[in-house]
């Protein structure tokens, strides 16, 4: 079977220590691919050169938790970027850009509106340079989805994921109708994840790709609770090795064997990131 991890923050410096070991650890596992997202201005270079050297692709864009600290100047940077980058096979889309409306202080003013015009933005430029978009949905999906639709009139469908969705069901098939894919992780293993779980297990298979978004978003196997940690007990780390047992969950929660998983999620990243299929024919 062959996995793909659809978001992995492999440069993250959790993983500074034995980055290589995980990498190899994961591909074991069979994750042959992992899509690294830029974050920041920051590491567009080192999400690049962790793509290149691990054979994986990666995206390139600005967090909406990082526009309180970039400047104007980063949104030309990351034309300029992109523009250098064109026809590089492993840039397979603008990314992790998006709205947070989980954090407190990126609700309000100033922060909201910078959010809003960065997202805006980056949409602007996967449009000019024809690439998929990685989104980050976190209680914000129909803003999300009103730049889509705002941009979108009259071109061509978008394509991409909405990364770690946890929107509601109505939100997640005006995703889909928009063109996307929805990426299922580590959230979906806890079973008090009622509503999680149930667009896991009823909406269309062509719909759902995989991710771990490691290190973040440990599945339940890896969790300790603050009551836990404080007497002595250590959070698991998130791999991309993990996957293939989150996989089994989705399997189970939708009836199916997990060979037929791996198929499908992989024909629905492809189709999502259209040139992961070149990546993926470059593997051994």
């Amino acid at each position: 079977m062959r996995w793909i991890d659809t978001h992995c923050h492999l440069d993250a410096p959790e993983f500074a220590p034995d980055r290589s070991e995980v990498r190899q650890r994961a591909r074991d596992l069979g994750v042959s691919h992992c899509v690294i997202p830029a974050v920041e201005q920051g590491n567009f270079d080192a999400v690049q050169a962790l793509a290149y050297a691990q054979g994986d692709g990666y995206c390139l864009g600005i967090h909406p938790l990082y526009v309180k600290h970039a400047k104007t100047d980063d949104l030309l940077s990351l034309q300029a970027k992109l523009q250098s980058c064109a026809d590089d096979p492993h840039l397979v889309a603008v990314g992790e850009i998006g709205l947070d409306f989980f954090v407190s202080e990126l609700t309000t003013s100033p922060l909201r509106e910078l959010q809003e015009h960065f997202y805006h933005r980056q949409l602007k430029l996967a449009r000019q340079f024809e690439l998929p978009v990685v989104l980050h949905v976190r209680r914000s999906a129909d803003r999300l989805l009103k730049h889509l639709r705002e941009l979108g009139r009259g071109g061509p469908a978008w394509s991409g994921i909405a990364h770690a969705f946890n929107g509601s069901e109505v939100q997640a098939r005006e995703f889909i109708k928009l063109g996307f894919k929805l990426g299922f992780g580590g959230s979906v293993t806890y079973e008090r994840a009622l509503q999680l779980r149930h667009l896991a297990q009823t909406l269309p298979l062509e719909s759902i790709v995989l991710e771990t978004d490691a290190p973040d978003i440990p599945p339940h196997w890896l969790y300790t609770t603050a009551g836990d940690r404080q007497a002595g007990a250590g959070q698991g780390r998130n791999e991309p090795g993990e996957l293939p047992r989150i996989a089994t969950v989705v399997a189970q929660l939708r009836g199916m064997s997990v060979e037929a998983l791996a198929e499908a999620t992989t024909a629905n990243a492809c189709q999502a990131l259209p040139k992961l299929a070149g990546l993926l024919l470059l593997e051994p």
